[in-house]
């Protein structure tokens, strides 16, 4: 079972479109962030055993899409956010984020231009958020944003490959490679997100029955055990209102560090080049004899003192109970968690 998100902010997300697939037999429906869409359909070990062999996909279609148009769009989003984007071909997939002046985390775009439009998916309920605050920027530029999430749907493919001509438009997940002039604040080589392949389908929201056919579904419990297996961070669950990527190493995919001024820069600059990231991401094997996990955003103790928050939590079909927790720098490598009682041993992700 994996516990949902928390909110991105303190302002509720908006509503998202409840899937057709909900009437998929043995359909459950999700919680929190992951309403909308079916946590399982019946047999969440099975489903993520098919989904790792690549033989299953995932509704998705809670998330957000958005589209950006006009001839500025890459320019544009180039200036605004982390990553690299000018000369971005089409069908090329690109991840990046929008900070707050201060460097903390809002947005986490996913991005892949079709060569008319740029192609924008994001976390639940986000869209108008996001569309308002493009909007607020758009100044004289030739660009056009609109939320197209009521009618554009996402699923989630283990497939690595970008999409060619023919098929539907797809984002790619880079993760855990280095993406462009970056840096990894966990291990490059012998990442636990080494050879996973995921990718974003987009598809008429009225086709998405369609372009599942005859493959099996799997719920979002199955995908999200398989990201926190990956180490893979998540925009809401990972992330507080005070998050800068350093700490959740997301600099690998997401920002390019020598690239033109963009919001938040300043602090992404002076903490690689001077300083260190105040928390850093751990994966945690929990003790999996009880038949409870704790719940996301429960604390995380060491020797009686807490020192971090429990981000995500999920049951693997291989690893048994597993979790991401986001914890004070200070805390010692080799230390013994306890969350809830229940003790946890950390393989430590990001290195201040």
């Amino acid at each position: 079972m994996t516990t949902s998100p928390a909110p991105l902010t303190p302002a509720e997300p908006a509503a998202v479109p409840r899937s057709v697939l909900l009437g998929r037999h043995g359909a459950v429906e999700g919680e929190g962030a992951d309403a909308g869409v079916a946590a399982h359909y019946g047999d969440p070990m099975r489903e993520q055993r098919l989904l790792a062999e690549g033989l299953a996909v995932v509704d998705l279609s809670h998330r957000g899409v958005v589209r950006i148009a006009g001839p500025d769009r890459l320019t544009w989003l180039h200036s605004m956010t982390t990553q690299e984007l000018t000369g971005l071909a089409p069908r090329t997939s690109r991840e990046s984020l929008v900070l707050s002046p201060k460097g903390h985390v809002e947005h986490a775009l996913h991005l892949v231009d079709d060569g008319e439009a740029l192609w924008v998916t994001v976390e639940p309920g986000t869209a108008p958020a996001l569309v308002a605050w493009l909007a607020s920027m758009r100044f004289m530029l030739r660009v056009e944003v609109t939320d197209v999430t009521d009618d554009w749907a996402v699923l989630g493919e283990p497939i690595g490959a970008e999409s060619v001509d023919g098929e539907p438009l797809a984002w790619v997940d880079a993760w855990p490679a280095l993406v462009g002039d970056t840096v990894a604040y966990g291990p490059v080589e012998g990442h636990a997100g080494e050879g996973r392949a995921w990718r974003e389908l987009l598809v008429p929201r009225g086709d998405l029955e369609a372009a599942v056919g005859d493959r099996p579904l799997a719920g979002t419990w199955a995908a999200e055990a398989l990201r926190v297996s990956a180490w893979r961070p998540r925009l809401g669950a990972e992330t507080d209102h005070r998050t800068i990527p350093h700490e959740v190493d997301w600099l690998r995919t997401a920002v390019h560090l020598h690239k033109g001024c963009y919001r938040g820069q300043e602090t992404i600059a002076r903490v690689h080049n001077l300083g260190r990231p105040p928390r850093r991401l751990v994966f945690l094997h929990l003790d999996g004899s009880g038949h409870v996990l704790p719940e996301a955003g429960s604390p995380v103790e060491v020797g009686g003192r807490e020192v971090g928050r429990l981000t995500s939590v999920a049951r693997h079909h291989e690893d048994g109970p597993v979790a991401l927790a986001v914890v004070k720098r200070s805390v010692p490598e080799d230390a013994e968690f306890l969350v809830d009682g229940i003790a946890g041993t950390q393989i430590v992700v990001v290195r201040g």
